[in-house]
């Protein structure tokens, strides 16, 4: 027994004593001569190992960012493995509205797919170099390693890690807290500072939803179809050849819900919302820099379409001037050139650009996003803009109907039924007036003044009542005004007949 002990010790004490040499001698190394040494005692173990190595660093070949790999796995094991690891690391990670518990590090997590066993090594490396760095990353390595049998190779490398790569991306944007983005102004552009980029944002956190949309059950349940066949449709898309991309047009008059659509449809898909205010942009050149730097999922919106640029009105005035230019000849009888229709004062946004921006080969720069313009005047519109193609779906926003009362009266009162909807039911028949001032009536005061239904709905019936009969005064103020207008036309009818101003057969002369 005591021969047995003391030769451990002794093969204890001889496996120090060459460690301790070793390190010595590694010290007086060349540093070339080190790493070939090194590389050959890796090619040596594998020859006797039959598992192979996967390496994927936190950061890439430019340093400045991290890898998309890498944060995709770092998502994947978080959601997929976490349960088996022994030591977790938590975390609210950027931009993320969950709290992330990922796989701590020199940690080992294992994962199974398709019936073959995986190993995830979750590894920091500190650099032994005391030189400060400017590039994020460069004083410490993180990085996962995969370890697997190499008679799965093709199957780690063709199939599991996009795999991987996939679902990863896929827990990201689940987790992610979804934004609401405005365009900087150019003059404040600086892509390496932050907050100074193309577009600046805040959390979205809107409430609505289609559940809480006043609008009539049967076009919200079109609309929604329509949205989610959209987010399905990426192979479909790419089959007929056509970006992956849908146009909508918002119309109706104010109050009637349209920013309340665009944040329901935000909430339905869990995408992000990009409000493009074309005032502040400055030429075609700088749409296209905006839309680039948009991401997939999003919305992008520009509200009161007719009012932020004069499209229409440059179209008309380029019109104008190429004729005028075509019908005139210089000297030397040549037409002359007409005049760039780009060149005058303010925005120098043209049609050709937002035209391109919607639906022209700067739109296939990315997939899944959704442009939604938004008007009240329908009518003001150039037909190129809003035709089927840009603006696949037309949605008009229009007055409270009584189904969409219903709805408004559910989300406000709690209440599905009450005497007095039979009387609100024929006064919305005879009454335009819009979702926002109906819910403005149902909403209740103050707790100091807080009213029951009973009140919020009389209130209503009193409100449209009101409505009511200054439609009906305006209607007799104006048929006193045509009244007048036609008394008017006839006393100077018969002035110039009396005069003989009018000619042909009621022409009346003194020779009679």
């Amino acid at each position: 027994m005591m021969a047995g002990m003391d030769k451990w010790t002794g093969l204890g004490s001889a496996l120090a004593s060459f460690l301790f040499l070793w390190s010595m001698v590694q010290s007086h190394l060349p540093v070339a001569f080190r790493h070939r040494l090194s590389t050959w005692a890796t090619k040596l173990a594998s020859l006797f190992s039959p598992y192979l190595h996967v390496t994927i660093s936190e950061y890439g070949a430019e340093r400045f960012s991290r890898s998309d790999l890498f944060l995709a796995v770092e998502a994947y094991l978080s959601d997929a493995c976490t349960r088996r690891a022994r030591r977790l690391k938590a975390e609210l990670g950027k931009d993320s509205k969950n709290l992330q518990v990922s796989v701590d590090d020199n940690d080992e997590v294992t994962d199974t797919f398709r019936g073959a066993t995986i190993w995830w090594y979750a590894a920091r490396k500190l650099q032994r170099s005391q030189v400060i760095s400017f590039y994020p990353g460069q004083d410490e390595r993180r990085f996962y390693q995969v370890v697997f049998h190499r008679r799965h190779r093709d199957l780690v490398v063709g199939s599991y890690l996009p795999h991987v790569l996939e679902e990863g991306r896929a827990v990201t944007v689940r987790n992610r807290q979804r934004r609401l983005f405005t365009n900087n102004p150019s003059s404040g552009w600086n892509p390496y500072r932050s907050g100074k980029g193309v577009w600046s944002h805040v959390p979205f956190e809107h409430p609505a939803t289609f559940a809480t949309l006043a609008m009539d059950p049967a076009d919200k349940e079109a609309i929604v179809d329509d949205l989610e066949a959209f987010r399905d449709a990426k192979d479909y898309y790419a089959k007929v050849g056509k970006a992956w991309k849908r146009g909508y047009l918002l119309h109706g008059p104010p109050g009637t819900g349209k920013s309340t659509m665009i944040a329901a449809m935000a909430n339905l898909l869990d995408y992000d919302v990009y409000d493009l205010e074309l005032t502040a942009v400055k030429n075609n050149t700088e749409l296209r820099k905006l839309f680039i730097e948009t991401t997939g999922k999003s919305i992008i919106v520009i509200e009161d379409i007719d009012c932020s640029v004069d499209l229409t009105g440059k179209r008309s005035k380029a019109d104008k001037k190429n004729k005028s230019s075509s019908s005139e000849d210089d000297g030397n009888n040549n037409p002359k050139l007409p005049a760039d229709p780009d060149k005058d004062d303010g925005t120098k946004v043209t049609l050709s650009g937002l035209l391109n921006f919607i639906d022209g080969l700067w739109s296939a720069c990315g997939g899944e996003r959704i442009i939604i313009f938004t008007t009240n005047h329908k009518e003001k519109l150039d037909p190129a803009l809003v035709r089927r193609g840009r603006m696949d779906k037309h949605i008009e926003m229009s007055y409270c109907g009584f189904e969409a009362f219903k709805v408004l009266a559910g989300n406000y009162l709690d209440i599905t039924d009450h005497e007095l909807f039979g009387e609100i039911r024929q006064l919305l028949g005879e009454v335009n007036m819009t979702p926002a001032d109906v819910a403005e009536n149902l909403m209740p005061m103050s707790k100091k003044k807080k009213r029951d239904n009973n009140a919020c709905l009389e209130g209503l019936v009193e409100a449209l009542n009101k409505a009511k009969q200054e439609e009906e005064a305006k209607k007799g103020q104006g048929g006193d005004q045509d009244q007048g207008k036609e008394d008017k036309t006839s006393e100077s009818t018969e002035g110039k007949m009396s005069n003989g101003e009018i000619k042909g057969s009621e022409q009346v002369t003194s020779d009679n």
